[in-house]
C-alpha cells in the first residue's frame, strides 16, 4: 500500500504483544509509517486499549479510518483468560504483588461452574483501582499508587458468555464473551469473593473485536516487515 492508502484509512489487525502497552503499538507504527513513506504526520489510533499483561487483538486505524474507532470500541469483546485462586493482588492481575490468601478447601469444580452463573447477564462491576480511568482529572492508578483512597462507581456491563474451558488445580481457564467497558481483572476477583476465597487474573488474550479475530492478525514485527517488502 501506499502513503495515500493509509492517509486515507487503513484497519490494521495487531496481535499485541506481552509487556507492550497499546499506545506504544500505535506509536510504533506510527513512526514506522512515517520513516516508510517520508511523511511528517499521519493518525494512528486504536479502538480499545489492552493492558500491558494482556495479549492479543488490537484494532488500529489510520487516517480518515480513525473516525470510526468508537464504533469498533462498542463492539462484543472475546476473552481467553486464567484466574488464580486463592489469593489476590492490589492489581487484580500480576502488575502487584499478592497481597491476601484465602481457604480454597471447600472449592469444587461443581462449585466453579455453578459460580460462573452469578456473572452471565446484565450486571454491576467496579473497575479496579490500578486503571486508566480519569477522576477528578487523575488517573485512578495515579491513585492508587500514591495510596490514596478513591471513591470508584459500579459500571453496568453484561457478560453473554462466561465458560470454563480448563480447571488445574488453582488455575481456572475461562473464555468470556462481554460488552465494552468490562475488566476481566474485576470479573477474576469478584469470582474469587463468590466463591468466598479469592481470586486474581494471571493470563489475558483478546480475541475477537465484533467480527474481527485474532486469528487474522500479524504481529508488530511483521507488519514492519510487510512496509518494506
Amino acid at each position: 500500500m501506499t502513503a495515500e492508502d493509509y492517509q486515507s484509512g487503513q484497519i490494521l489487525l495487531i496481535d499485541k504483544p506481552l509487556h507492550w502497552t497499546s499506545f506504544q503499538v500505535v506509536n510504533k507504527l506510527r513512526w514506522e509509517l512515517k520513516q516508510t513513506f517520508k511523511i511528517k504526520n499521519i493518525k494512528v489510533g486504536h479502538a480499545g486499549t489492552l493492558d500491558p499483561l494482556a495479549t492479543g487483538l488490537l484494532i488500529i486505524c489510520t487516517g480518515k479510518m480513525t473516525k470510526q474507532i468508537d464504533t469498533f470500541q462498542a463492539q462484543i469483546k472475546e476473552y481467553t483468560c486464567t484466574f488464580v485462586l486463592g489469593s489476590t493482588t492490589p492489581s487484580y492481575d500480576l502488575e502487584t504483588d499478592i497481597n491476601e490468601t484465602f481457604s480454597t478447601e471447600h472449592i469444587t469444580n461443581k462449585l466453579i461452574e455453578e459460580t460462573t452463573k452469578q456473572f452471565i447477564g446484565d450486571i454491576q462491576q467496579y473497575p479496579p483501582v490500578f486503571s486508566a480511568i480519569k477522576k477528578d482529572g487523575k488517573r485512578l492508578y495515579e491513585f492508587a499508587r500514591a495510596g490514596e483512597d478513591v471513591e470508584i462507581k459500579a459500571r453496568s456491563i453484561s457478560i453473554q458468555e462466561f465458560e470454563i474451558t480448563n480447571i488445574d488445580a488453582l488455575n481456572i481457564d475461562f473464555r468470556v464473551v462481554c460488552s465494552k467497558g468490562t475488566y476481566i481483572r474485576s470479573l477474576a476477583h469478584d469470582f474469587g469473593k463468590a466463591l468466598h476465597s479469592g481470586a486474581h487474573l494471571s493470563a489475558l488474550r483478546r480475541t475477537k473485536i465484533g467480527d474481527f479475530n485474532v486469528a487474522d492478525a500479524i504481529t508488530v514485527v511483521d507488519f514492519i516487515t510487510s512496509l518494506n517488502d
